[in-house]
């Protein structure tokens, strides 16, 4: 018997005619209620500058696709980078080429990925529990902090965590549909092809953590029959033919790929400790706590919850299980970013929207708490999102528009004791931007930090990391090979060589500075 039917709980007749549930009915589509949450994430997405590092950073390597043609191979700075698969970079390059350097545009791959998880979490919870938890899944997703400033953040995370969300309800469904003697085949393809997405924008975790998140709920169902299911050799064909070609490619062309991907940036970012974000392993329940405030409350109301069918609990087991893999899974290494649970948010939301719809609503006196907490969500994370913006110290973005507006497309420009990743973006670099350091320090190599990025991404090209990586005795040369040049350093930086700079523009960290070599004191040689 198909678990397809309308809402397992009457609404009271007292909350059907109000404005608050007429409202919300179009979120009873998943198409339209999926279209609704793209455009509220858009909202915010365009108040604040690119975030540093990451935002920069990643964002810089889809400029560089469009910059130099070259979409196959990521480069940050002119340089090989293989931290991460390609797919961020592909759809956020394919928005800058469609729209330009715009803040809305470079981060509109996030915020289809947000699309993605409410679209198939609409699908799935209508299906097979009802339009109303579907319809309080949307609204959670639309005011959880944590899920609507993820949305809009330019990196890997969203992107993996809609994949990740894609293969487990596909996956989901197609095990379900099943039991039920309904086509399954479909949703098991669309599970695949979402696991090989998740590879290509994060790596391995695109693979284990769906796998592992099914494999528990199997386990806890006790349905072993399943796996046969999952194992479907025309599923695993398709994640192929889609996963594998970039990693083939990037192999063939440089022999060291394989063991610095996955390798080093798999397996020893797990389990060493030498890199940044060290954290204790109780760090994600707090961000968690934090970050879907004033909902994640709301989570101590599943202890005891009644379900309302054999569906309703295998749904629930799916959850938990979800998030048990997520959160265990990011706690065991010690190094822990905020955005790398982002893939558990789904499944807390629809946690929350199950107390909701089970437990609150059919109760006359609390129903209107879950809906006065939609409200306040809603008037304050726009505002939120503002006030990010405006603390945001490090962005050059005033500088890179100094910059624009004064320089000579003759003029070189370079960067001195620092790499700003967002300069190169918004000043619309047409070729790399040499970094003068002391790259021969043997510390750098045991940081996790800027010069370790730019130091390893060039031994994957040593002409180009000669070009780019400038040496402190090399900057009377490089000063000394353009009329002018523009120099980006630390605030207080006293390069001797740059007295007779002029600083242009700066901010509380950076400054822009104008060096003319005809005014300076350099003894260059006829300017050669």
């Amino acid at each position: 018997m198909s678990q397809s039917h309308p809402d397992s709980l009457p609404t009271p007749p007292f909350a059907s005619a109000s404005f608050f549930v007429r409202a919300t009915r179009a979120l009873d589509r998943p198409a339209l209620a999926t279209l609704l949450l793209f455009v509220w994430v858009m909202l915010g997405a365009w108040i604040r500058p690119l975030a540093l590092p990451d935002e920069g950073r990643y964002v810089g390597v889809a400029w560089e696709m469009v910059r130099s043609g070259d979409w196959l191979t990521p480069t940050l700075n002119g340089l090989p980078y293989f931290h991460k698969p390609p797919l961020f970079y592909w759809l956020t390059a394919v928005s800058i080429k469609a729209f330009g350097t715009v803040d809305l545009a470079m981060r509109l791959a996030s915020m289809l990925a947000a699309a993605l998880i409410a679209f198939a979490g609409a699908r799935v919870l209508t299906r097979w529990h009802s339009a109303q938890m579907a319809r309080w899944y949307l609204l959670l997703l639309a005011t959880l902090p944590y899920a609507y400033l993820g949305s809009q953040f330019a990196n890997h995370d969203m992107l993996v965590a809609a994949f990740i969300t894609g293969a487990v309800l596909f996956g989901a469904d197609a095990l379900l549909s099943s039991d039920q003697s309904q086509p399954w085949q479909r949703s098991m393809l669309l599970a695949w092809a979402c696991v090989a997405l998740g590879l290509l924008s994060k790596g391995l975790i695109g693979i284990v953590l769906p796998a592992g998140v099914m494999l528990l709920w199997i386990v806890l169902q006790r349905r072993w029959s399943w796996l046969t299911k999952l194992l479907w050799w025309r599923g695993i064909a398709l994640f192929a033919l889609i996963a594998v070609p970039w990693f083939v490619l990037m192999q063939l062309k440089f022999p060291e790929f394989f063991d610095y991907f996955f390798i080093h940036q798999h397996f020893e970012r797990f389990t060493e400790t030498g890199f940044n974000n060290m954290n204790p392993w109780w760090f994600y329940p707090a961000v968690i706590a934090v970050l879907c405030l004033p909902w994640s409350v709301l989570l101590l109301g599943q202890v005891k919850l009644p379900t309302q069918s054999a569906t309703h609990a295998a749904l629930r087991q799916l959850q938990w299980a979800w998030v048990v893999v997520i959160v265990g899974f990011f706690s065991i290494p010690a190094s822990k970013l905020i955005g790398y649970v982002l893939p558990a948010i789904p499944a807390i939301a629809m946690l929350i929207a199950d107390v909701v719809v089970t437990r609150l609503l059919p109760l006359r006196r609390a129903q209107l708490l879950p809906k006065a907490i939609v409200v306040i969500c809603l008037l304050s994370l726009i505002p939120l999102v503002w006030i990010f913006g405006r603390v945001d110290v490090y962005s050059s973005k005033p500088l890179a528009t100094a910059y624009r507006s004064a320089a000579s497309p003759q003029d070189q420009v370079l960067s001195l004791g620092l790499y700003r990743f967002d300069f190169p973006i918004y000043a619309q670099l047409r070729s790399p931007l040499p970094v003068v350091l002391n790259w021969d320090d043997p510390s750098i190599a045991r940081t996790d930090s800027w010069p370790r990025e730019l130091l390893d991404a060039s031994k994957f090209d040593l002409p180009a990391g000669e070009r780019v990586l400038i040496k402190p005795a090399d900057l009377d040369a490089l000063l000394c090979a353009k009329e002018v040049s523009w120099v980006i350093a630390p605030l207080g930086s006293n390069e001797p060589l740059l007295a007779s700079a002029e600083i242009i523009r700066s901010t509380t960290l950076h400054k822009l500075m104008r060096f003319d070599r005809e005014r300076s004191n350099l003894p260059c040689r006829g300017g050669l």
